[in-house]
């Protein structure tokens, strides 16, 4: 190892994650930089710029990328059942095969391509994924966890090359690709069919362009400058079409830039005109670009998803009418309302339910002990309805009598013979609305059974039309309005939507429009079902997405976990099996380095407030540190700010949280730690003798690597999987290894 070349004063950018100017790749020369200082001391990093250090460099790289493949695809094929949210995202790899149309929280980028990834590597699309623990059998599901454990396995070389890009330095590089290589966390994680491991593999290309982007700040508009601007719109745009969760990394992106943008505005030595022109590559590469892959990712996703299928429940009456196999489509029933009609009624905003009943009452203390009326997402025969007029039954032998705007009616579930009825009790759930229950015997109840039809927009005594007309039902009695929204009912209402009637008559959730239409006296004819556009989709889609996201709440036995476990590895997340014959695979931090993360946080605090306090008291670094040093904390501080970003906005969400949700602060929590590590060894080898220097750089960076590995070989049972009893078994192969009683190991 040579003497420490002398770096040529360069201007600094502080908008930059790490170094002024670099070369492209890691084997970057710099023999002319200088001349070797005098009595400099030598800092023995493999990382160095001759390029026999550059050799090494790649030498790392390499072994890093071996070891990566080795430890994801090991036993990739075990177990050979549904683990965990497999059976979520393998059936909708499914419907994407099958072409049936489906819900779910999540933009739809990673379902396509697990989707994609099972159809080309032949998988048929049969598998029903019921529940998590189902043999797999004779399908073919290791094409799905091969794409995943693909993209998911990029995290570890992609922060070795970025934090190779921000340090220069090697043990800073392969610290952070050890981090994440052994951590058992990141291996379980990415090793099934989920949507994680193609999330964090977005998120960490996002973030390794953006430091590329930045090593060529000093050659604004070049090639390479423009390539690497692209490929970070790129990734993050991917990211966000994965999950929601991507925006976070949007927003980091996003303030990198600001603080680009300012630092160019500062520079008096720029015209305006140049400034503009950085701001307008921006918005095309981090602004258009993103949102042009995202909405293409959503304009495939309705091409492919063209025929009816378990989502349809979820979406308005006119989006239903898009897909093939659907009543709507190509809608073929009759189009006025006739009293005697029997319909549905599907609540008018995004993800509104169908008007349901069943024979379940209302719970004691909650109103009056009368049949459950809620609002559900999924169609069945419960969800239908015959309108009658207020004072009688419909005869066969009469004329066919249309219902009109204005008129005054009762409403009698079909597969109970009960009324729809409200009265001045509260509502279950919303206190301040009134009740609404099923009552009566064979159609016959009281005069709170008697609602008023208005139809929106509608002429006085104008036809009430199936899905076109909004209508609001006014109970008669007491004025209220019948009302759905996105809360849910409590076990006792199988977690349905609640219905309730609102004394608030405008509010826009008492609209409601009919969907399906029954009368065997009328004839069925085709109308025009006001289709909508493709913004009309993606909009509405957006809606479904949010509400639904807001409203997940966790599964009955389901461990669940609060934001403040995670960094402390306090509680993991159970994959596969409980009992001691089981195949057990649960998702856990390796301690070690989670415990050690969280140690370099503390201490990156610590070092932010004191170089804040010594900049603002004027202590000024040696020449031949300060631009090291100051390279060096500013990519801890990005490093810092995007973990910051990637977690702290999940004490302000109000639906389930899980473990897993932590893992893309955790990226950016490891690529801090081997910076600060690489911060620390500057400080040593600025203070200490070289010879102390040496041996605490060698024996020092020996310790922390054997100690990572030996924790690995410690804790892979819970990735790889392990039989027998648990942790407090003597017999079983963890062993004293619970060194939290919080882990169900």
């Amino acid at each position: 190892m040579g003497d420490k070349p002398e770096l040529k004063p360069r201007p600094k950018t502080a908008a930059g994650m790490g170094r002024g100017k670099q070369q492209n790749g890691p084997a970057q020369t710099a023999g002319s930089n200088g001349k070797a200082r005098t009595g400099a001391r030598t800092r023995h990093q493999d990382g160095g710029r001759s390029g026999q250090h550059g050799l090494h460099v790649w030498g790392v790289f390499a072994a890093v990328v071996a070891l990566t493949v080795g430890t994801r695809f090991y036993k990739l094929d075990e177990p050979d059942h549904i683990c965990w949210d497999e059976t979520h995202f393998g059936k909708m790899g499914s419907y994407y095969i099958n072409r049936t149309f489906f819900f779910d929280v999540h933009p739809p980028l990673g379902k396509m391509l697990i989707g994609l990834a099972g159809h080309l590597t032949g998988y048929d699309g049969t598998f029903p994924f019921e529940k998590p623990g189902d043999k797999y059998g004779e399908t073919k599901y290791v094409g799905m966890r091969s794409f995943c454990v693909s993209l998911g396995a990029t995290v570890v070389p992609l922060a070795f090359l970025t934090v190779w890009e921000l340090t220069q330095s090697l043990p800073a590089a392969s610290l952070a690709a050890t981090l994440l290589l052994f951590d058992t966390g990141c291996l379980t994680l990415s090793q099934y069919i989920l949507l994680d491991p193609i999330m964090l593999c977005f998120i960490m290309g996002a973030v390794f362009c953006q430091s590329k982007c930045d090593s060529h700040r000093n050659s604004p508009f070049s090639t390479l400058w423009w390539f690497w601007m692209c490929g970070t719109g790129c990734f993050i745009a991917l990211a966000f079409s994965v999950k929601f969760v991507g925006l976070f990394i949007i927003l980091w992106v996003g303030l990198k830039t600001v603080s680009d943008l300012w630092d160019l505005l500062g520079d008096l030595t720029l015209p305006l005109t140049v400034v503009f022109q950085h701001f307008l590559a921006r918005a095309l590469c981090l602004i258009a670009l993103p949102a042009a892959i995202y909405i293409t990712c959503f304009a495939v996703h309705f091409h492919t998803l063209y025929k009816s299928g378990s989502g349809d429940g979820f979406m308005s009456s006119a989006f239903q009418s898009t897909l093939e196999g659907n009543k709507l489509y190509q809608a073929n029933m009759p189009e006025d309302i006739a009293y005697g009609s029997t319909i549905t009624l599907k609540n008018y905003r995004p993800a509104g339910g169908l008007l349901h009943s069943h024979w379940h009452l209302y719970p004691e203390g909650l109103g009056a002990r009368q049949q459950q009326i809620t609002a559900y997402t999924h169609k069945d025969d419960n969800n239908l309805w015959i309108i009658k007029r207020y004072d009688r039954n419909p005869i066969a032998e009469e004329p066919v009598e249309f219902v009109k705007n204005g008129d005054l009616v009762r409403l009698q579930h079909v597969a109970t013979q009960r009324n729809l009825h409200a009265h001045q009790e509260p509502a279950p759930v919303t206190k301040r609305h009134f009740q609404v229950t099923g009552y009566g015997e064979n159609g016959t109840g009281d005069i709170n059974d008697i609602w008023k039809v208005e139809v929106v927009g509608g002429a006085e005594k104008s036809r009430v039309k199936t899905v076109r007309s909004k209508v609001r039902f006014i109970h008669y009695m007491t004025g209220c309005a019948l009302h759905s929204h996105s809360k849910t009912l409590p076990k006792w209402g199988w977690e349905q939507l609640e219905v309730t009637c609102n004394p608030f008559t405008r509010d826009k959730n008492n609209l409601w429009n009919i969907e399906d239409h029954i009368n065997h006296q009328l004839p069925n004819g085709t109308f025009e079902v006001y289709q909508p556009s493709f913004l009309g989709k993606l909009s509405e889609s957006h809606a479904v997405m949010v509400q639904g996201n807001s409203g997940l709440k966790a599964k009955e036995g389901e461990v669940t976990s609060q934001p403040w476990q995670w960094p402390l590895n306090y509680r993991g997340q159970r994959f596969s099996g409980v009992n001691a014959t089981d195949y057990k695979i649960y998702l856990l931090g390796n301690p070690v380095i989670w415990w050690g993360n969280l140690a370099l946080l503390a201490g990156a605090m610590v070092v932010f407030l004191v170089e804040a306090i010594r900049t603002q008291r004027g202590f000024a670094d040696p020449p031949q540190i300060a631009e090291k040093k100051s390279s060096t904390l500013c990519a801890a501080r990005w490093m810092a700010t995007g973990w910051a970003l990637h977690y702290l906005p999940f004490y302000f969400m109000g639906r389930v949280l899980y473990f897993h949700h932590y893992f893309p602060a955790m990226l950016f929590q490891s690529m801090l730690t081997a910076i600060m590590y690489d911060y620390f060894l500057q400080l040593v080898e600025h203070h200490a003798q070289p010879r102390v220097y040496t041996r605490i750089y060698h024996w020092g960076t020996l310790f922390i690597f054997s100690i990572l590995l030996y924790s690995f070989y410690l804790f892979h049972p819970l990735s790889y999987g392990m039989f027998g009893p648990l942790a407090d078994n003597e017999t079983s192969s963890m062993y004293g290894l619970k060194w939290m009683d919080s882990w169900e190991i």
